[in-house]
């Protein structure tokens, strides 16, 4: 129990460490996320194809305390396991982008993504470990226009779903940090090099079978906007996710 204790109280430092001191101008707003990811071991459908994967990921997510579209994110992606534990990926993503994040101005993202995960059943928690690095482009609607570069963007994940026997076998509580960090400043204003943005997560989840296992929970993100006229953005979240493997 004292070695549980010890690495969240690790697991929690580092996430206040990941947030930016919150400015003292920051907008609010109240969400609510909805994820479905499903991912499949195409060697169910091909024998030679044991080691390949498929990454499919659908989100919808409403803003302006929860009342109208504010993004969606359309993600697929293809995998190859090296191991039972790590899988390296590649993928694409579109996300039509709304208020309040957006701004003023609506607009497409597109982002081609690499990433690798890890994952291990330890002997009290399973582990999650995802390094993600995106290349994110824009289309003409952006807050600074004419402006046609690449934003570069790497994403560290961290996830720990502590299972909760003397309640249920199939019932876990789950915690998780995930930091964005702005490789380069493309935008001017808009993005700026560093710390981008950082989410933090805790909740339930619940294995309804092999294949399905649902989570509910507060998600926290807070926006980090150092030399843009809109001021921070700390957004609170329902979050509701579905995971499928087949």
């Amino acid at each position: 129990m004292f070695k549980k204790l010890k690495l969240l109280t690790v697991f929690a430092a580092f996430s206040l460490l990941s947030v930016p001191a919150i400015a003292e101008d920051v907008d609010t707003d109240f969400q609510t996320w909805g994820n479905i990811t499903a991912i499949g071991n195409l060697g169910n459908f091909n024998p030679n194809l044991k080691n390949w994967r498929i990454w499919l990921e659908g989100q919808g997510r409403f803003g302006n305390d929860s009342t109208q579209f504010t993004q969606s994110l359309i993600r697929p992606g293809i995998g190859y396991a090296i191991t039972d534990n790590v899988i390296l990926w590649a993928g694409y993503a579109w996300a039509p982008t709304a208020e309040p994040i957006s701004g003023r101005r609506n607009f497409d993202e597109h982002r081609i993504w690499q990433q690798v995960t890890w994952s291990e059943n330890l002997s009290f928690a399973k582990f999650s470990w995802r390094s993600r690095f995106e290349q994110r482009f824009f289309d003409s609607d952006i807050p600074d226009p004419g402006k046609n570069d690449v934003a570069y963007r790497f994403r560290q994940l961290i996830k720990f779903a502590f299972p909760m026997p003397f309640i249920s076998q199939d019932l876990s509580f789950v915690v998780q940090d995930e930091i964005f960090i702005a490789m380069n400043t493309p935008h001017k204003g808009w993005i700026t090099n560093g710390l981008d943005q950082n989410r933090g997560f805790v909740g339930l989840a619940y294995k309804f079978n092999q294949m399905a296992t649902g989570e509910i929970g507060y998600l926290n993100q807070y926006i980090n906007r150092p030399h843009n006229p809109r001021p921070d953005q700390m957004i609170h979240i329902v979050g509701v996710n579905l995971f499928l493997n087949f």
